[in-house]
């Protein structure tokens, strides 16, 4: 058996021992109980970083070309000792280049050299800043790369859990932290894990983890994932829904080694139900439903307990072919009718239904419960652990009873908790009810928590791999935020997602950019930090757009930059009788130094029959509902979130056409985007696009929590500026949106103009006008102030504050004085 032990309170940490062990799948311990870092193998016990690290390396064939390999360690072993900045960025900037044209240091894969070094830079408190300078280009997207490993995040999960556990036993911290710690009794390429999914409704992301971890088991120890249809009921299963739960594995990553249904074992459970009920270990009840709930709950017997054998497969054949009196039956098994557990109260196995089976048709009757039939395909189908959510715990002990009354080999279970977030239903009938109001577009609509609305918001396999792993084995039943999974999201997505740019339409201001002569089409990369992104192309125009919000903050004469471009500099603002700014006329600059501007904007050359700009329309949205967690006792319909679609009409480059359905982007300065749809016709194209979550708080809150805003949606009625895309269009043609009111929820949105109208009257204005005023008393700035200001006293008076002696302040010479 091979086992690295660490603990977490080592300073620095060994990071690169973790790493290598995570990656190679080799078992790790957090040990707080004072055995320091060590590792297991053979029989033997290796201490000490270096050793530790070869003798892994040795265990996991990670040393590659060692000849290559070995002065990387001990480089590692030397940037550890380093203090001084200047020899610290030396050593950062000769791994940079040698990494230029190189995915790992040595060869094709990882080595020892690699964890070494990534494990010396990560435990290095000068390293973590120069990184994020992101003067290291190569060295950063090494880092990053070999950190992203979904083994090596669950490490390193498990040592932020070991060292948080204060209040934990070191063994505790250990097993609550680290996946692994393995499964009981596992054995290397024995182990089968299965995923039980009933065919009556699409997969959620509760069901995302169950199937995640028992794939990420089944290749943790090199075994077999069954992927098994739970359809015991006729009344809820469908056809359709199973080829929905396949496509929404695919869409998770997860492939099934075996697909099985449990209606393959119809006539098998049927036959072992006949044995139980011979052995004298279930019997045949016809109790009325409310008496037998009432019988259970005040541990009483029930009257049918005592039958004999012959008589209750008697009851069974009866129900078996659906007889009236059959239908009155149902086969309950004999356990102990007051055990403290109850789902240990003679737990019905058997009941009949008549509705045909979308598999088998008429051909059955009786159909088993889950609770019955699970324990047995698990054992018959030679499923060797099964991963129950902790719900079922009370019923673990019933599980393994009827595998022993059985005489069927017993099979390990076990435990993880459930998932569950704020904000969100997981109900299948409250989700229901969602559709069939009419409140979301259907169950892959982006507000569902459903593995397609999800996947349809930008939440990725890797990013929902990384958090379903960060989790650990943990029991605790806990209510989650989103920001955890969105920010994992973003790390995934970041390092990839191409940048483009998109200009709000409503109040497009118009820039005349003087000293720009024609048109020019530059290629630009998509990704500043990685190259292999690719570039796109962009147009350099002296007529460009600008969003309002920038427009505004501009002050006369100040430098501004234009990303992708150089400086600029701001000659004059034109505004309208309602101050919004129409036009700007700028300077380009392109001397300018970037590093001394405070605004960096966005910008979009004016469209041309040669370069047009394309309708885009920027989607976003709230949670369904309006309360974090609701009870068994509210109702759904009091807690509906009266908007939760949100649009944003906007123009971007004609680069995104090149988009396909799925691709993650990211429009800078405006957030992470995953493209929903391509709607109209060759040249008049209108793309949808959904926000995706960045993990921040903002991001991630209620917006009904929130004060409301205006609506966003295009003014009706405004001239639009000239070279407008498609004039004469009207707002819909042109991509423009608003928010859809959910007029099935019972609440309609409160407009803003009537918050404007509900609030206090203010006293009147006095007149328009303006009046001079000077900034520092009787001297200083003449300021122009405008009448229709409310007046408010000075607070020191009309004339400047005199300085007293003794103050501790210094009379100096006002600057504008002349």
């Amino acid at each position: 058996m091979t086992t690295l032990y660490l603990t977490s309170k080592d300073a620095p940490f060994p990071y690169g021992p973790l790493g290598l062990a995570a990656y190679a799948g080799v078992e790790y311990v957090f040990d707080e109980e004072g055995r320091g870092l060590e590792f297991i193998a053979a029989g033997k016990e290796v201490k000490g970083l270096d050793a530790v690290l070869q003798s892994l390396a040795d265990e996991t064939n990670a040393w590659g070309e060692k000849s290559k390999v070995e002065p990387y360690l001990a480089q590692a072993a030397h940037l550890a000792s380093l203090t001084a900045f200047g020899e610290v960025t030396s050593s950062l900037d000769a791994l940079d280049d040698h990494l230029a044209l190189r995915t790992y240091l040595v060869g094709h894969s990882p080595t020892v050299a690699d964890w070494a070094l990534w494990g010396a830079l990560k435990a290095h408190s000068i390293v973590a800043g120069l990184l994020k300078r992101g003067t290291h280009v190569h060295l950063a997207r090494w880092f990053t790369h070999l950190e992203a490993s979904e083994r090596v995040q669950s490490a390193l999960s498990a040592l932020l859990e070991a060292r948080s556990s204060k209040n934990k036993s070191a063994k505790k911290a250990a097993a609550a932290s680290s996946f692994a710690l393995g499964l009981p009794g596992a054995v290397e390429g024995k182990v089968v894990t299965r995923f039980p999914p009933e065919p009556s409704g699409y997969l959620h992301i509760g069901h995302a983890k169950a199937a995640m971890l028992n794939q990420y088991f089944a290749q943790m120890y090199k075994g077999r994932l069954i992927v098994r249809f739970d359809d015991t009921n006729p009344s809820k299963e469908k056809s359709e829904f199973e080829q929905s739960i396949i496509e929404d594995l695919a869409l998770l990553g997860v492939h099934a080694d075996q697909l099985s249904h449990t209606s393959d074992w119809f006539e098998k459970l049927y036959e072992l139900c006949v044995e139980l009920i011979k052995r004298g270990k279930a019997y045949a009840d016809d109790t009325e439903q409310e008496q037998m709930r009432a019988e259970r709950a005040e541990r009483l017997p029930s009257k049918r307990r005592d039958m004999a054998p012959a008589e209750t497969l008697a009851r069974f054949e009866e129900m078996k072919a659906g007889t009236p009196e059959g239908q009155r039956w149902c086969i309950r098994a004999k356990i102990s009718y007051d055990d403290v557990n109850g789902a240990l109260r003679d737990p019905v196995i058997y009941r009949c239904n008549l509705t045909p089976h979308h598999r088998t048709g008429s051909t059955w009757k009786v159909y088993p419960t889950y609770d019955f039939a699970c324990p047995i395909v698990d054992s018959l189908e030679g499923v060797t652990h099964a991963l129950r959510t902790n719900e079922y715990r009370d019923r673990n002990p019933q599980y393994h009873w009827f595998l022993s009354a059985l005489g069927l080999r017993d099979v390990h279970v076990w435990d993880f908790s459930r998932i569950a977030f704020i904000y969100t239903l997981l109900s299948k009938r409250k989700l229901h009810w969602f559709v069939e109001k009419g409140l979301v577009g259907g169950w892959d609509d982006p507000r569902f928590p459903t593995v397609r609305g999800i996947r349809r918001r930008g939440l990725t396999v890797d990013g929902l791999k990384q958090f379903i792993l960060a989790q650990g084995p943990s029991q605790s039943q806990l209510l989650l935020e989103w920001d955890t999974i969105w920010a994992l999201n973003k790390k995934v997505i970041d390092p990839v997602a191409p940048r483009f740019w998109a200009i709000r339409k409503e109040d497009a201001v118009k820039v005349t950019i003087t000293g720009v002569n024609g048109v020019e089409v530059k290629s630009v990369p998509k990704h500043k930090k990685n190259a292999e992104v690719g570039e796109k192309k962009t147009v350099y125009s002296g007529e460009v757009y600008v969003e309002q919000e920038d427009a505004v903050s501009f002050e006369d004469n100040e430098e501004i930059t234009l990303m992708d471009w150089g400086n600029a500099i701001v000659r004059s603002k034109e505004k309208d009788a309602n101050g919004a700014i129409t036009h700007i006329t700028m300077d380009l600059h392109l001397e300018g130094d970037f590093k001394k501007t405070k605004k960096k904007i966005t910008w979009l050359a004016c469209p041309t029959h040669a370069h047009p700009l394309v309708n885009v329309v920027l989607k976003d949205y709230d949670y369904l509902i309006t309360k974090k967690k609701l009870e068994e006792e509210d109702q759904v319909q009091d807690f509906v979130t009266p908007v939760t679609e949100f649009m944003l009409a906007a123009w971007s480059d004609a680069n995104v056409l090149d988009l396909a359905q799925g691709n993650i982007i990211q429009f800078e300065r405006k957030g992470y985007y995953i493209l929903d749809s391509l709607q109209g016709a060759k040249g008049q194209e209108t793309l949808e696009f959904i926000r995706i979550p960045d993990g921040k708080a903002a991001g991630v809150a209620s917006k009904a929590e929130q004060p409301a805003a205006v609506e966003e949606k295009p003014a009706k009625g405004k001239k639009q500026p000239k070279g407008t895309p498609h004039p004469g269009a009207d707002a819909k043609a042109n991509g423009a949106a608003v928010p859809k009111r959910d007029k099935k929820a019972g609440a309609a949105p409160v407009s803003a103009a009537a918050k404007v109208d509900s609030a206090p009257v203010p006293d009147p204005a006095p007149e328009q006008g303006t009046r001079l005023v000077r900034s520092d008393g009787d001297a200083g700035f003449e300021i122009p102030v405008p009448t229709s200001m409310f007046t408010v006293k000075p607070i020191y008076g009309e004339k400047a504050v005199p300085i007293e002696p003794g103050s501790g302040m210094f009379k100096v010479k006002n600057v504008y004085d002349p």
